[in-house]
């Protein structure tokens, strides 16, 4: 069988590394528009802050493929599909064949339509993450306009290379999708405190040489821009293809198309009306559809999305549905600005529906766990904003996590996956990652992961 996979992102190569593991027969061949190897998109407001190298945020070694007899086409944008024919054909004109056929293609940013916005870089790629970093060398003044996830990564890397910023948003708070205001508000105190200057309510009327011109006609210095207003699904290709499109390519359970031959994963992929943008529903995608691919029977019924932001000393989780109020739920909700912290729950039926944990916080495991599963909460609220001041143990005690529970969000990697990796033989973060890919999303799990290869090997008494 010929499998063909556009996009060799991260819902692409994915994919391909878990076809070759379940099979390792087929014939594959994927295409990347990107020139370089597949690399950890969420990891590049780390490149951005100067915490990571752009080599050491890389998914697959470039030998990966020769090894695993997988054909990789990098810079090789797919052009056309021909559904009669079983072929896709390339920009430079190539047709290959497939039997099954994958779209990975995921989002683009979005560029509004701003006079002057030529001289505005989008924050999207790792491409974009130089061009931003060779711009911020010589740049007096940055100015980021979005204030979502994205926006506020970027400004915090900049501002922590000692770049004044100034941080453009049009919503009255920051991060609006997954924060209620006051959670907004604190956000925006904190990263003001760490160097970037919040503007909310604001609207860009154009990109000039000397910044960013407002609606009202303010000019907001700044001789660096960066564009962070969003990403769009891209669904050209399989709409040109005839395949249903609706904000993504619509797929059913097992991730296929309305062409039983061609599936869809990941950003580009709409499934039950829902897009989702982040990294482990676009990995728990893959997994579905290579079971599939490869004769095994999978389905897949959504994910539960945990937010985390990523900028060096902000501390921030959001779940589910945070903006309910006490009309529709049980909130719980403590408050304390001057320190940054803002924490919330959401509990409906008695199951925790949505939560925000903003500031340090040791719940965030004990949360991420209860929502993940959908359990009953208990009846302690104040216990589980605060383990410290519970009577009842701690849940992220090693020792009282059950084994069911999942460490990893992006990898869906349990406390029990862990145990058996290092009885196996992994005695470091390291060998758990290599073995499970624990650590590999995000990174937020690591302490975690830590903290229980570390357990395991004192009862042992294993010195590592």
């Amino acid at each position: 069988m010929r499998l063909v996979v556009v996009g060799n992102g991260m819902a692409g190569s994915r994919l391909v590394s878990e076809v070759r593991t379940r099979d390792p027969h087929i014939k594959i061949t994927v295409f990347g528009a990107e020139t370089c190897q597949p690399y950890n998109r969420v990891l590049l407001s780390n490149v951005l802050a100067g915490s990571s190298r752009p080599e050491q945020v890389r998914l697959i070694d470039a030998s990966w493929y020769a090894a695993h007899n997988v054909e990789a086409a990098f810079g090789s944008a797919v052009a056309h599909i021909d559904r009669e024919t079983r072929h896709v054909v390339t920009e430079d004109g190539r047709r290959e064949p497939y039997d099954l056929l994958v779209l990975a293609t995921g989002s683009e940013a979005i560029v509004p339509p701003l006079p002057g916005v030529e001289r505005a870089i989008p924050f999207r790629t790792l491409d974009d993450c130089e061009r931003i970093l060779e711009s911020a060398e010589h740049a007096r003044r940055a100015v980021v306009i979005g204030g979502g996830l994205l926006g506020i990564e970027a400004a915090r890397g900049l501002a922590g290379r000692g770049l004044p910023v100034t941080l453009l948003h049009l919503a009255g708070h920051l991060m609006e999708r997954q924060l209620d205001v006051e959670a907004g508000e604190v956000l925006g105190e904190t990263l003001a405190g760490l160097g970037v200057d919040i503007r909310t309510g604001v609207s860009a009327q154009a990109v000039q040489e000397d910044g960013v011109r407002l609606a009202d006609g303010e000019l907001i210095e700044g001789d660096l821009v960066v564009l962070a207003c969003g990403v769009r699904p891209i669904t050209g290709l399989a709409r040109e293809a005839g395949l249903e499109v609706r904000r993504g390519v619509v797929v059913d359970d097992e991730l296929r198309t309305d062409d039983p031959s061609i599936f869809a994963i990941g950003e580009c992929a709409e499934h039950d009306g829902t897009v989702y943008g982040l990294v482990a529903p676009a990995w728990e995608q893959a997994s579905v559809a290579a079971d599939v691919i490869t004769g095994g029977k999978a389905l897949y019924h959504g994910s539960r999305l945990v937010t985390r932001l990523k900028a060096k000393s902000v501390e921030l989780a959001a779940m589910g549905e945070t903006h309910l109020t006490e009309e529709h739920a049980e909130v719980v909700r403590f408050s304390h600005r001057a320190r940054g912290t803002y924490r919330k729950l959401v509990i409906r039926d008695g199951r925790l529906v949505g939560a925000i944990l903003l500031g340090e916080s040791d719940a965030v495991g004990t949360l991420t766990q209860l929502f993940d599963r959908g359990g009953p909460v208990p009846g302690d609220r104040a216990g589980l904003l605060f383990p410290g001041l519970s009577s009842a143990p701690v849940t992220e005690n090693p020792t009282l996590i059950p084994d069911a529970a999942k460490i990893c969000q992006c990898n869906n990697v349990t406390k029990g996956q862990i145990r058996a990796c290092w009885e196996a033989g992994a005695r470091d973060v390291a060998g758990v990652a290599a073995a499970t890919r624990a650590t590999t999303g995000c990174g937020t799990c690591r302490d975690a992961v830590e903290g229980i290869v570390g357990w395991l090997c004192e009862q042992e008494g294993i010195s590592v």
